[in-house]
């Protein structure tokens, strides 16, 4: 008999306002065989909570543990430097106040700590993407050029920004046996396939470096499947996230407000993705497979990320978690349709 190799989870970053347990709880309600908590949800007044605490109150839930989003806290570690204030939202506000070197610091020492946490949680797989390391011109993408001049490489000097920053948390990642799962998305690190290839080779290939998939990114000429094609090996962890693309806006244009947007986040069924075919691509580069391997787990998680400027982000999650369950979590074919053809 065809066996599932997923399992329905949900991200938890967009449910800050929420303690763990609470979480814990509107996962399990919402109809979630597991869940992926912000790193925010075990922070304690001395800390981190407990591995031994996180483990129980996932057991009660009867939800399993699908990784710790730490996208914020990396964000904060490569992009403190620039002096952006787009940090500030992550960090306590007595850190806010101290120097890009110092915020940077205190990133890191968090980082270190967290992934002690993970690898004490037997997690394998850390979510996260690379801050602004290139800086703010080139995150702009814009094909004028100007990232090489008189006294000034941006694109060299970005790398060797990165391999240095990143050194000590690759270094650590590698001790505890953990991936560092990058979203690919525009505005970090690596923007495309190409520019996360780009670290991987600057990098030395380091082993750590990994890829999040979430094809609600891939909107601005790179499609999902020609980004995850070009780095599927990597690929150790996933969202399940969409959006539309309102015609005849720009993309890029200066709008804070997500109503207004040419480019949207929208609920799982309704967006321009097709989420069947980007299963399917999981499936076909190994992903529930490699995830199984390092986490000794009989399923992987496709972990739900529904946000949206018109639905409530309860109702959304939630809708997207059953969407999950419903339509993604499906039986896998052992051979080809082909195979019982004539018998």
């Amino acid at each position: 008999m065809a066996e599932n190799c997923f399992h329905p989870s949900i991200e938890g970053g967009q449910h800050g306002a929420k303690s763990l347990t609470q979480f814990l709880d509107y996962a399990k309600k919402s109809g979630a065989a597991g869940a992926q908590p912000s790193c925010y949800m075990l922070q304690s007044a001395k800390g981190f909570k407990s591995a031994k605490e996180i483990r129980e109150a996932f057991a009660k839930a009867e939800l399993s543990l699908d990784g710790v989003s730490t996208h914020c806290p990396f964000w904060v570690h490569t992009t403190a430097w620039t002096g952006s204030p787009t940090v500030r939202p992550f960090i306590p506000a007595d850190v806010a106040k101290k120097s890009p070197a110092d915020i940077e610091k205190w990133a890191e020492d968090y980082i270190l700590r967290m992934l002690d946490l993970c690898a004490e949680l037997g997690l394998k797989v850390v979510p996260m993407f690379w801050g602004a390391a290139f800086g703010w011109e080139v995150a702009t993408g814009y094909p004028w050029g100007f990232w090489a001049g008189n006294g000034y490489d941006f694109i060299k000097e970005g790398q060797e920004r990165f391999v240095k920053k990143t050194a000590k948390i690759r270094k650590h990642a590698n001790a505890n046996g953990q991936y560092l799962a990058h979203e690919i998305h525009p505005g970090t690190a690596a923007m495309c396939a190409d520019d996360f290839n780009m670290l991987v080779e600057i990098c030395d290939g380091d082993k750590c470096l990994a890829v999040n998939a979430d094809p609600s990114h891939c909107w601005e000429g790179e499609d999902w499947e020609t980004r995850f094609l070009k780095v599927g090996p990597r690929i150790y962890g996933c969202h399940v996230k969409n959006f539309v693309i309102r015609k005849g806006q720009q993309l890029r244009k200066i709008e804070a407000g997500w109503q207004k947007r040419a480019m949207q986040f929208v609920d799982i069924p309704s967006g321009d993705l097709n989420m069947v075919r980007y299963v399917e691509m999981l499936i076909h580069v190994g992903y529930p497979q490699r995830f199984c391997q390092v986490n000794g787990t009989k399923t992987a998680p496709l972990i739900a990320e529904a946000e949206s400027a018109y639905r409530d982000v309860d109702a959304c999650s939630t809708n997207g978690i059953q969407y999950v369950r419903d339509y993604l979590c499906f039986p896998v074919a052992t051979g080809s349709f082909e195979d019982g053809m004539g018998a």
